[in-house]
């Protein structure tokens, strides 16, 4: 042996050690990037409004084109990511992010920003499980894997507080489009690392085309009718029309996933009580958080007047609350089993929705924002036991397809609450009418999910 070869052995070692955790730094980055998009973005929808003087209509289809896409597309995202490498995937995700980012802030006119949002929202579906995958290959150690999917959590939850503020200061002081500008270093930084990662294998896993292709027609009717109808009516031939679409392609995806051999929704999946209520509180969880985002975003700036910085900062309590509450999730779920935790974060949730009926012109703002504290602690303490509940009913091989499920029946319940929602605030004739019917509204679900809740196991996770 030369006397260079154990410097050599050492280099190599050190590249080794380097390499997981340059590959966990990168996905970090990638998950922080989708969810500080996904809040900052709401928080310059009025502004943005200002721009290309767009309606309600205009502004629930820029959050909806991204939610849709993502919705639908993490249905089949882990497969595809499974056939070409998790590597591959989660690099083509970030470029085609990177490049809708630019063409979002370049966007001359409303329905570019929301076709440049479409794209964003497919790339953000690929990104989020070839990220997981990526740690997974990173660390096959399972402790240090625990670790690090721990971290990778953090990058999101850190940017769903920092979202709303980090909009506010962007759009203040810059404009709103530079909320995707810093996308793109971001982007840029994370493909150059991503060249010095290993190749994730491929395995052959079969497509369902068919099944995605009927959920995206059902997903996106459904919600054109519901936006279109709150700005036009409901009795308008275009709006029925999209309905009886999203009706006759909801009856084709369950056909579908009947009969193929592979489908993207294993429906015997819900012969199980804890899937099925899983899935059904996922979705009414994030209706009532998105759905309520939404709204008092538009509310803090058209109707109180904030400026769009105070307007981030109102959230800023609400948000900040939410990492907190995921490790006390945690530690209830391991003494009393998930159940409890799942079912008291609703009611505390539901509760705080009723508290904010209460608010209107007059009530002062460190008022309002203390009163949104209840709504992250709610959030944030039943949403990591619901995973693990719905996780540890279902077989290890298909975990990744019944989070995938989850996450993608979360989504849909945050774009067709923006559309209700802004539906309701656009039809009433009076803003405050329709921001307490969508109140209501969200506190009836979140009470009905929490009596679900209780038919959960008591077993602890």
């Amino acid at each position: 042996m030369t006397t260079l070869e154990p410097a050599r052995a050492s280099r190599d070692a050190r590249q080794r050690t380097a390499a997981p955790k340059l590959i966990l730094a990168t996905t970090f980055m990638g998950i922080f990037l989708l969810n500080l998009n996904t809040m900052a973005m709401n928080v310059a929808l009025p502004e943005i409004g200002r721009t290309f003087g767009g309606s309600t209509a205009g502004l629930q289809w820029i959050v909806d084109a991204y939610t849709l896409m993502f919705a639908a597309l993490l249905l089949s995202a882990g497969t595809l990511s499974d056939r070409i490498g998790a590597s591959r995937a989660f690099g083509a995700g970030v470029a085609v992010f990177t490049v809708a980012s630019a063409a979002c802030a370049l966007a001359p006119g409303l329905g570019e920003l929301i076709a440049a949002r479409l794209i964003q929202g497919s790339a953000a579906a690929i990104m989020l499980p070839s990220s997981l995958a990526l740690v997974r290959q990173a660390f096959p150690d399972a402790a240090e894997r625990a670790r690090a999917i721990a971290l990778w959590t953090v990058g999101g939850a850190v940017a769903v507080a920092a979202g709303p503020v980090a909009g506010g200061v962007l759009s203040s002081t810059l404009s709103w489009r530079a909320i995707f500008v810093v996308n793109l270093p971001v982007g840029i930084a994370t493909l150059a690392v991503l060249t010095r990662a290993e190749r994730s294998p491929r395995r052959a896993t079969p497509l369902d085309p068919y099944g995605q292709l009927t959920a995206i027609v059902a997903l996106a009717a459904l919600t054109f009718a519901v936006i279109d109808g709150g700005e036009n009516g409901f009795g308008e031939p275009v709006v029925l029309g999209c309905l009886g679409l999203a009706a006759v392609a909801t009856a084709a995806f369950i056909m579908v996933e009947a009969r193929t051999a592979a489908p993207l929704v294993p429906l015997e999946l819900f012969r199980s009580r804890t899937v099925t209520v899983s899935v059904v509180i996922g979705f009414v969880a994030n209706a009532a958080f998105y759905g309520l985002v939404f709204v008092l975003s538009l509310f803090f700036q058209d109707v109180l007047n904030l400026s769009v910085m105070a307007a981030g900062l109102m959230f800023l309590p609400m948000m900040a609350v939410i990492a907190g509450a995921n490790l006390a999730s945690a530690r209830a779920a391991a003494r009393f089993g998930p159940r409890m935790p799942i079912a008291t974060g609703q009611a505390i949730f539901a509760l705080a929705m009723f508290g904010l009926l209460w608010i209107d012109e007059g009530t002062s703002r460190p008022v309002i924002a203390a009163m949104l504290i209840p709504v992250g602690l709610g959030l944030g303490f039943f949403v990591p036991s619901l995973t693990a509940i719905l996780l540890n009913d279902i077989a290890a091989d298909r975990a990744g397809m019944a989070a995938g499920i989850l996450n993608s029946f979360r989504q849909t319940g945050g774009a067709l609450a923006v559309a209700v929602f802004g539906a309701l605030v656009a039809d009433q004739g009076e803003f405050m009418v329709g921001l307490r019917i969508a109140l209501c509204l969200a506190a009836v679900m979140l009470i009905a999910t929490t009596a679900a809740a209780l038919m959960l196991p008591r077993g602890r996770s």
